[in-house]
Formats: C-alpha cells, sequence, structure tokens
C-alpha cells in the first residue's frame, strides 16, 4: 500500500503543478514541471521507485525491476493522483487545463514528441535509477526531472507535453466533464508514451546487453 500511496501523491503535485504553472502562464512554466518532479522523484525513489507514469511504469516493469502483477495498481494509483491534481486546480483557478497539440500540428506530429521524449524520459530513469552501474547515485531525481523540463520547452508547444498518460487522462477527464472539453486528443498521450516507454526498455537491453540483467 505504501508504494501506490507514494505514486499518488507524487503524480497528485505532478499534475496539479502543470495545472497551476498552465494557468499562470509563466514562460518558465516547463522548468517549475521538472522542478516537481525531481521533488517528487527524491521523496519517493526509496519507496516505490517513484515512477509518476504509466508509461514508465511499463517500461521498468519490462526491465524486470516490478512484477507484472503491480503494474495495473500503479496506474490506478498514477490515475487517480492525476485526477485528483486536476479537480484541485479547478477549485483553486476556477478553471481547468488539458494537453492539446500545437496551432497548426497535426495528429502524427504531436504523436511523434510524445513518443520520442518519452522514450527519452524512460531511458533515463533506466539508466539512472535501474542500472547496478549507477546504483546509490544523488542525481537521478535530477536527470529525471530535467528530462521533462527539456520535454516541456522543447516540445511543450507542439504536443501539448504531457510525455505521461496519466498527465493526459486526468486532466483531458476534468476538463471534458467540468470545462466543456472533448476528448478527441486523448489518444495521442495514450499510444504515443505507452510505446515510446516500451522502446525505451527494448533499447535499454539491446545497449546494456548482459548489464541489463
Amino acid at each position: 500500500m505504501k508504494n501506490y500511496l507514494t505514486e499518488f501523491i507524487g503524480t497528485f503535485f505532478l499534475v496539479f503543478t502543470i495545472g497551476l504553472a498552465i494557468h499562470s502562464g509563466s514562460p518558465l512554466a516547463p522548468l517549475a514541471i521538472g522542478s516537481s518532479l525531481m521533488m517528487m522523484v527524491y521523496m519517493g525513489g526509496h519507496i516505490s521507485g517513484a515512477h509518476y507514469n504509466p508509461a514508465v511504469t511499463l517500461a521498468v516493469a519490462m526491465r524486470n525491476k516490478l512484477p507484472i502483477a503491480q503494474i495495473v495498481p500503479y496506474w490506478i494509483s498514477q490515475l487517480l493522483g492525476a485526477l485528483a491534481a486536476s479537480w484541485m486546480v479547478y477549485v483553486v483557478t476556477g478553471g481547468t487545463f488539458a494537453p492539446a497539440p500545437g496551432e497548426g500540428v497535426s495528429p502524427l506530429q504531436a504523436l511523434l514528441v510524445e513518443f520520442l521524449y518519452t522514450f527519452a524520459l524512460a531511458s533515463v530513469v533506466l539508466n539512472v535509477a535501474t542500472h547496478r552501474k549507477t546504483a546509490a547515485n544523488s542525481f537521478y531525481g535530477l536527470a529525471i526531472g530535467f528530462t521533462v523540463a527539456a520535454g516541456a520547452f522543447a516540445g511543450g508547444p507542439i504536443s501539448g507535453g504531457a510525455f505521461n498518460p496519466a498527465v493526459g487522462i486526468g486532466p483531458i477527464v476534468v476538463h471534458a466533464l467540468l470545462g466543456g472539453g472533448g476528448f478527441g486528443d486523448l489518444w495521442i498521450y495514450l499510444v504515443g508514451p505507452l510505446l515510446g516507454g516500451a522502446l525505451g526498455a527494448i533499447v535499454f537491453r539491446i545497449v546494456n546487453g548482459a548489464d541489463a540483467d
């Protein structure tokens, strides 16, 4: 239960920060988002692994660092955290938010950005947080947080910068229920990140060979 509670809390504060940062309109919103993830990774890394992202959970499970039976409970905890945070943003600001492709961006372009940056994120997580040669390092949270910040700065204007199915589902559902939004873009934030996370695990095994075990 402590793992699932940690995943709920970490995902909550990640999505809560995303929502407030978007509503603030600050050009430094990606830095706040990456910093929030970094803090939550340091907070919960020693408990649950600090995934806060169904795509990362999938990659870690494919890496054999999480039992298959725990994938769905992790996903449920993350989705509940994202839904709760999205609702709390509405309570605090009176508005909703949701990732969406930028103006003039095709679904394929947005999908590719979501796929590639989630692949990068999964690759970083697996190498800095699960590899025996980087065990007990002190930089894993910084590396993971800044991967998301870099993706948000560079890819956010194109794809909406979720790189995380929970960041897609939670805000989009609340936006649809309370803000009059729709579900048309949701598939982008499911397919892209999950494929990116899976590819990250596959490439990790190819690159690391025997050291991957």
